[in-house]
């Protein structure tokens, strides 16, 4: 079994082949000490000058000796499409594995996996000898949102919802809503997938139908493409689409007036509401204003503030808030009245 120290040579050798360009004056060894140094590898330039000297014999590169700085490439009409990947690749692909696994079509992520275990063994191999590979150790993506975990979707119908919407094919569902105690039949046409948190959406319309709604894929029972393409709406842009407010689960904007506290002042003045966020202190708190989405999510985030905000305008929206405030207290009190 070969040492680590051995397969900490090689790879850092892949890399450096990588790095050569395909025409002279090619990049000096200096640069690419730089450029290993940046990826992790602890090397010198005589060690990257020797590694270079050792490479030429089994590989077409050569030495532009005919000024200095002395510059390396491949000789003109070889190749270089090494089948090796960089760490820099490796890190990318096991950073981004999770997000890509439920927006991909199956096909293309089954193709993908054997990037993925050869990303992992790479940064396996390189172990404690390079920092840049321990850096996937030490970052994490944490959503700023109560932690749940994302429900099954059926294999089979993720990949035939995938499909479709590659093809613009329209698929028949069996799709049980959540508001629902049945599953209902429909013919859906595929327009886009969006991942919100750890739920994954459809974004459809149904049947002859213009208006554009989401399907939770998880809610999905059954899926199968028909030889009918897609009915497309009007001029429908997906960053449109999510921009207007449509994964916050409402639609259009209104103007929020608030008094809110010190302590969410002080957060919303370093993560804004939005780009015409105005608050003024009064002494004891903020008055906010701002543009915002007119949306469950809107509501679900003033409720979740509690005493720290107290809505101002518009007034439909003041009044739905003290409703819900005043339901949240009269359970509350009605499990006091039993204990």
């Amino acid at each position: 079994m070969p040492r680590n120290t051995d397969l900490n040579a090689v790879s850092r050798q892949w890399e450096m082949l990588k790095l050569l360009p395909t025409k002279p004056p090619g990049i000096t060894s200096r640069e690419i000490k730089e450029q290993l140094c940046k990826s992790g590898y602890k090397i010198t330039k005589r060690t990257v000058e020797r590694d270079l000297q050792e490479l030429s014999r089994p590989f077409p590169i050569l030495c532009n000796d005919r000024g200095k700085p002395y510059g390396w490439y491949w000789i003109p009409g070889t190749g270089a499409d090494l089948p090796a990947i960089t760490l820099a690749e490796a890190l990318s692909l096991m950073l981004v594995e999770e997000q890509l696994k439920p927006l991909l079509p199956q096909a293309i992520l089954t193709s993908l996996q054997s990037h993925f275990k050869q990303a992992q063994a790479k940064l396996k191999t390189l172990g404690q000898d390079n920092a840049a590979a321990q850096w996937k150790n030490k970052v994490r993506n944490v959503l700023p949102t109560l932690p749940m975990l994302p429900p099954n979707i059926n294999n089979e119908v993720l990949d035939t919802v995938q499909q479709a919407l590659l093809y613009d094919l329209q698929i028949d569902v069996e799709y049980q809503a959540i508001y629902n105690d049945k599953p209902t039949n429909l013919t859906l046409n595929p327009l886009a997938m969006v991942q919100r948190g750890p739920i994954t959406y459809l974004v459809a319309t149904a049947f002859n139908y213009q208006d554009i709604r989401l399907y939770a894929l998880h809610r999905v029972f059954s899926a199968e493409a028909n030889a009918h393409p897609v009915n497309l709406p009007d001029n429908f842009d997906l960053d449109e689409y999510i921009s207007n407010g449509a994964l916050q689960f409402g639609e259009g904007n209104l103007k929020l007036k608030a008094r809110i506290n010190t302590e969410l002042g002080n957060y919303l003045q370093e993560s804004a509401l939005s780009k015409d966020q105005i608050m003024n202190s009064d002494g004891e708190g903020y008055l906010l204003n701002a543009t915002v989405s007119d949306s469950w999510q809107l509501r679900w985030w003033i409720l979740s503030q509690g005493p720290g905000i107290k809505v101002l305008e518009p007034t439909h929206l003041r009044e739905e808030i003290v409703e819900s405030m005043k339901e949240a207290l009269a359970t509350y009190q009605q499990d006091e009245l039993h204990e």
